[in-house]
């Protein structure tokens, strides 16, 4: 006897859909997708999953989370870096290496070693606590009023002299060319830092003030300013100070003198100093 069409028909659609649900054949029922449309939710979600991780605890605080995403210093880098800020590193870059070949007296096995007594006692000739004593035993011994008068006023500036470098040094706070410790006579006359020279700007402010007020010959005028000028230079030799601190340092120099003259203090002034003191 024949068998029912129909019943085949539903019997081999009951096997088929058997054949479909077993695993090998499941990637078979899933629809076919809109790639973009994927792609879009697919990206939805992640975006989604990104917030709710990014979400704060309930007892964290926006800053602290803030503070915890933002990355140090040091990985951080200046894509786009100035002009000005390119020249000024550069020029520090300069002043260093210049500095440290010319630290010919840092040591006794330097190149220049042989010299250091010398140059060291050509630095200590512009020292501070040198020439506040030395114009202090001048001023004992001194019986007219003109030097009186002259001797007063350079004591000033020399003290103005040593307060506004050591203020502007303990400001920058800016190192030495080379790992030197300052020395006992440094740190009385609070020249512990390198900028800026505190040896240069007495020399300046020394010179210009003894070829303003005292009558010397053009030779002793001309030694004057060399010695100035090798007294800056002396420190710069023993690592002490770079460049540009000899520098600022004669400049800072010239405008204590120009600061001085401003405020000369006259004889009778001098004279009352004098007697309290």
């Amino acid at each position: 006897m024949p068998l029912n069409p129909s019943r085949s028909r539903a019997k081999d659609r009951s096997g088929s859909s058997s054949v479909m649900g077993w695993p090998e054949f499941l990637s078979l029922n899933v629809p076919p997708r809109n790639n973009r449309a994927w792609r879009r939710s697919g990206q939805s979600r992640s975006q989604q999953n990104q917030q709710s991780e990014n979400l704060p605890e309930p007892g964290e605080s926006m800053k602290e989370r803030r503070e915890a995403t933002r990355l140090p210093d040091e990985d951080c880098m200046l894509l786009n870096p100035s002009f000005r800020g390119i020249a000024i590193n550069s020029l520090l870059a300069i002043d260093i290496c210049l500095s440290k070949r010319l630290g010919v007296c840092v040591h006794t096995t330097s190149s220049w070693g042989s010299m250091r007594s010398a140059v060291t006692l050509l630095a200590l000739t512009g020292h501070g606590i040198t020439w506040i004593c030395g114009t202090l035993v001048c001023l004992t011994q001194s019986n007219t009023l003109a030097g009186q008068e002259v001797l007063i006023n350079l004591l000033i500036a020399l003290i103005l002299d040593v307060l506004t470098v050591a203020g502007v040094q303990k400001l920058v706070r800016r190192k030495g060319p080379w790992d030197i410790s300052p020395g006992f006579l440094d740190c009385v006359a609070l020249d512990t830092y390198s900028f800026p020279a505190a040896h240069a700007s007495r020399a300046a402010m020394v010179s210009k003030f003894l070829l303003s007020h005292l009558v010397l010959a053009v030779p002793l005028r001309v030694l004057l300013v060399l010695w100035a000028v090798l007294v800056g230079l002396s420190r710069v030799l023993l690592g002490q100070h770079h460049l540009t601190d000899m520098a600022c340092g004669f400049a800072l120099g010239f405008l204590h003198f120009s600061l001085m003259e401003t405020v000369w203090l006259s004889s009778g002034a001098c004279q009352t100093l004098i007697s309290i003191g």
